[in-house]
């Protein structure tokens, strides 16, 4: 486990990092043309990204990244 001591506009920082990051993820998830596997791929890591993010957030802005109906697996 790695630690890190951030001042506070340094935690606003890397939550706006994050969040692009997020947004970034979301918009790739929803295009069509990608293949299954990238799809995973993207998958796997928004979770990871998520996970960081849920450390910096507050309750009522994470609730806008949650992936429960946003995405659909497709079977390609």
């Amino acid at each position: 486990m790695l630690g890190m001591l951030l001042n506070d506009k340094e935690c606003k920082e890397m939550a706006y990092v994050l969040r692009k990051e997020l947004d970034e993820m979301l918009f790739d998830l929803s295009d069509q043309r990608l293949n299954q596997d990238i799809r995973k791929s993207i998958d796997k890591r928004y979770k990871t990204i998520f996970q960081m993010y849920a450390r910096f957030a507050p309750q009522k802005e994470l609730s806008k990244y949650v992936r429960n109906g946003r995405y659909k697996e497709t079977n390609n």
